[in-house]
């Protein structure tokens, strides 16, 4: 492997910086090209058959103009879907994610897991498997939120996001009394990478602490084991922001604390 890889973490928006932020901690010295498919967002509103349709040769181009030693889905409802075709189409390692719904399950002391996702990812049949496989005795509640991602996408771009709109998408998650700690939801999967750019507001809104589940830093983690670390200095390497859309991305203070200080271009 080069001792300066090149990473593509390919998104359907903004929620991918999410994960893009920890491998760039575990691995600084890479060339980063992030990819946000903002000309077929969100992908809620497509049909699983458009994804794959949409997704899977796109990919295709993007590695054949970037040539990356390996590439990350930073997207729940793509990886559900595409992580086979694309590992059929081609031979650049890919890393998926997908909600964390085995260590939600395994650590939850009350055995109440709520699953905090897409419309899409939740109604998944991949979903459906992790439950039935790793639910471990858990009553897992499936929350298929409308708008969080738009939202999230919202604020990011310096759109005022009300607490109110974020409350009610996030208010089905929490199930039980209340005044019994013991009775209730302990444990949010985030499964939209989206959703961790909220996470303040997220944590400040929550009607009752629980442990909120982002996956970022376990797909950091499955990148240095298929990449392994290699030595590099941080500022001699690169960093990409591509929208699919063709507009710039105007974002350059927004987006240098996702790409470990650097300023993409």
């Amino acid at each position: 492997m080069p001792t300066r890889p090149t990473i593509l973490v390919f998104d359907s928006g903004l929620g991918g910086l999410t994960v893009l932020r920890e491998i760039v901690k575990a691995l600084p010295h890479a060339h980063y090209v992030y990819v946000a498919d903002d000309a077929f967002f969100p992908y809620g509103h497509h049909s699983e058959d458009a994804i794959i349709a949409r997704v899977v040769p796109l990919i295709g181009e993007l590695i054949a103009a970037h040539a990356p030693d390996l590439v990350v889905i930073a997207c729940n409802t793509a990886s559900t879907l595409v992580m086979s075709h694309l590992r059929s189409a081609y031979t650049a390692p890919f890393v998926g994610t997908v909600p964390a719904i085995k260590p939600a399950c395994a650590n939850s002391r009350t055995k109440r897991v709520s699953v905090l996702g897409t419309k899409g990812t939740v109604k998944r049949e991949y979903t459906q498997a992790l439950i039935r496989d790793f639910a471990q005795g858990c009553e897992v509640t499936l929350v298929g939120s409308p708008d969080l991602a738009s939202l999230a996408e919202s604020a990011l771009n310096g759109v005022e996001v009300s607490d109110t709109a974020i409350e009610a998408e996030l208010a089905p998650c929490f199930v039980g009394a209340g005044d019994d700690a013991s009775a209730r939801t302990d444990t949010v999967v985030l499964a939209c990478t989206h959703y961790p750019l909220l996470m303040d507001r997220l944590v400040r809104l929550a009607p009752w602490p629980v442990d909120w589940i982002d996956p970022a830093p376990a797909i950091a983690r499955r990148v240095v084991d298929l990449l392994g670390r290699t030595e590099g200095e941080a500022g001699d390497a690169g960093a990409e922001m591509i929208f699919t859309s063709g507009r710039p991305h105007g974002l350059s203070a927004t987006l240098t604390p996702f790409f470990g200080g650097r300023v993409p271009k």
